[in-house]
Formats: structure tokens, sequence, C-alpha cells
């Protein structure tokens, strides 16, 4: 785990924080929830694409 906060996510570490399987993130880049961009070769979640899905109504928060 990282302890600076970052600009992306990890497609691992956006499950984490929304307490969902990665599958549900690839599923949600792929309905246009989420945006997802490279790089380096690796798809990463920007902070601001997690923080307006979030903010969204119906979204479990504990």
């Amino acid at each position: 785990m990282r302890t600076s906060v970052s600009s992306v996510h990890t497609i691992r570490e956006t499950a984490w924080v929304l307490g969902v399987s990665q599958g549900v993130v690839f599923r949600a880049i792929r309905l246009g929830l989420l945006t997802a961009e490279r790089q380096y070769g690796r798809l990463v979640i920007p902070n601001s694409s997690l923080r307006r899905l979030l903010s969204e109504p119906g979204v479990p928060r504990d």
C-alpha cells in the first residue's frame, strides 16, 4: 500500500476502496462509470474519476 496520496489508483486499489472485486472495476470502466488511462503500460484510474463515482447518489458508503 502506498503511503503518499496519488493522483491515480491501480485497479486493485480502486477495487479495495470501493469494496468490490477487480472484475467489477473492469466492468465499471467498460460501462463508462469509471474512466481509465494507461500509464507505463498499466491501466490506472484517475483520482478524480474515483471521487466522482463515490459522490454519486446510490453508491453505498460505510
